[in-house]
């Protein structure tokens, strides 16, 4: 396992508020827990969820060392209305960092999916926590397929990683950093 480099990270980005984790449940659960505690633009990273949230509730699978799980904590001082499309938006921001970066064109599957080849090669999970109509906290999670080249047989046929498709590894930092900067 590759261990990532998390000052390369703060170092390419200018966040310093960074979080990382070998293992942990869910960088979102963990989040949400925190969120009140912790500086805007802390990011919270790990190599491996075990209870990672997808899609309506479902699991979301993070190979160790081999993906990328995030959850980015914002403190806009904003009102909620104003991030009615937060989710597309930010698919919009991913979709386009990935074509900067290695020219691959990933398809949007409304509201926060990402697709590759028909399957899904990325989740984005928003949520937003406000007082009246005052936003208190804003989380982002992001789970990107990156070099996974072995998905439970139950998501083998939905799910793909840039590995699979492209037979090669790349360097999840530099995917990290670069949605990162797009989003932040």
């Amino acid at each position: 396992m590759k261990k990532l480099n998390i000052e390369k990270i703060k170092k390419e980005t200018s966040i310093n508020n960074i979080e990382y984790y070998q293992k942990i449940d869910s960088t979102h659960t963990y989040a949400k827990k925190m969120s009140e505690e912790k500086t805007n633009k802390t990011i919270i990273i790990a190599e491996e969820q075990t209870q990672g949230i997808g899609t309506k509730g479902r699991k979301w699978h993070t190979g160790k060392g081999k993906n990328i799980a995030m959850t980015i904590i914002l403190k806009p001082n904003v009102k909620a209305k104003e991030l009615d499309s937060i989710t597309i938006n930010l698919a919009k921001k991913i979709k386009k960092t990935i074509k900067e970066l290695y020219n691959y064109n990933l398809e949007i599957k409304e509201p926060n999916d990402l697709m590759l080849n028909n399957k899904k090669i990325c989740g984005i999970l928003t949520e937003i926590h406000t007082m009246g109509e005052q936003v208190k906290y804003l989380l982002i999670s992001i789970g990107f397929n990156v070099n996974e080249d072995k998905f439970d047989d139950e998501i083998d046929e939905i799910a793909t990683s840039l590995k699979k498709e492209f037979k090669k590894d790349f360097e999840r930092e530099e995917i990290i950093s670069a949605i990162i900067n797009k989003l932040i």
